[in-house]
């Protein structure tokens, strides 16, 4: 394996469609050349002058025919299913994801669904357009709802299902949480249940969150069968990945009344179709998979670039959020 360069000859290349992560790069004064591409077909032009590449969506396998000087690839989001490890690994080339640079972005947004739907801030929106004032409600049931006492369930206890627990304590909400391992776990949640008590949590929880990865495991985890074990009054929020729910299954017991709603930032498939029941919903907040997007992301991943690239030429062989 060659050696890392030394900021003097290092090339870095930013490829993402609308990120500005050059920009917020250029910021930082480093002594490193580093270049913004757009488009895939750009990228494959101007990769084989960079050492480093930070790309996302974009990427595409054949990209490594071009990447003659390639040593490093930092994921710009978190998931890294999209990259051939193996041949990453016999090519030499590192790569590590941004885990952990959405952690505050994705867990308050999860807040910002849950809190709308129970204070309906969504119809309030609504109503304002209509210059629409709503009087009292005599129903109770439908009134708005508070958080205090609920009990709040999260699959997935990573980053930021660890973050999601420890605000959902500060609003008196009482913690159960799924993890594969539960031996390992130390922080805020009141249980920790293992993924086969996956059911159970669904039958306690009045908010169900999803923070879990997608695979094998949690495809179409939220199904018809699932759905139906919640309670009629609990809310599910998806800020995990779309395919995690059965979207027709979650459709269809909304219009049962089997939930009483979703916050949805994630879809299976992306783009939500026009078409699609969901949109149309009151009981449905969607928001266009933009938890994690925020004025800090490209400074948040660009610090773990940084770190990274220094333990590089530093000869380190561990890297932060290491994946290869």
């Amino acid at each position: 394996m060659p050696t890392f360069p030394d900021s003097s000859e290092l090339c870095v290349c930013f490829a993402h469609i609308a990120y500005q992560m050059e920009a917020v790069y250029g910021q930082r004064k480093q002594a490193m050349r580093h270049f913004q591409t757009r488009s895939l077909e750009e990228t494959a032009q101007r990769l084989p002058e960079a050492h480093v590449l930070a790309i996302s969506g974009i990427w595409q396998n054949d990209l490594l025919e071009q990447a003659g000087k390639l040593q490093y690839i930092q994921s710009i989001g978190a998931g890294y299913d999209q990259f051939p490890l193996d041949e990453l690994h016999q090519r030499g080339i590192r790569l590590a994801n941004a885990r952990g640079a959405n952690r505050n972005a994705v867990s308050e947004h999860t807040f910002g669904l849950i809190l709308g739907l129970l204070r309906k801030i969504h119809e309030a929106r609504d109503n304002q357009r209509r210059h629409q004032w709503r009087g009292m409600i005599s129903n109770i049931s439908e009134r708005e709802d508070e958080l205090a006492g609920k009990t709040l369930g999260i699959v997935g206890m990573g980053h930021i299902g660890s973050r999601v627990a420890s605000i959902a304590k500060a609003f008196d909400m009482r913690v159960i949480a799924c993890k594969r391992n539960t031996a390992s776990y130390e922080g805020p949640a009141d249980e920790v249940v293992g993924a086969d008590a996956v059911g159970d949590l669904l039958d306690r929880s009045d908010v169900v969150v999803l923070n879990c990865p997608l695979n094998d495991e949690t495809r179409s985890l939220i199904d018809a069968q699932a759905l139906a074990r919640m309670k009629p009054t609990a809310i599910l929020i998806n800020v995990a990945r779309g395919a995690c729910v059965d979207t027709e299954a979650l459709l269809q017991a909304l219009e049962a009344g089997e939930i009483a709603g979703a916050g949805l930032d994630v879809f299976d498939p992306e783009v939500l179709a026009p078409e699609n029941g969901l949109w149309d919903r009151d009981d449905v907040i969607i928001t266009p998979h933009t938890a994690g997007e925020t004025q800090a992301y490209e400074a948040n991943v660009l610090d773990i670039l940084q770190e990274n690239i220094a333990r590089l030429q530093r000869g380190e062989t561990a890297l932060l959020n290491q994946i290869v």
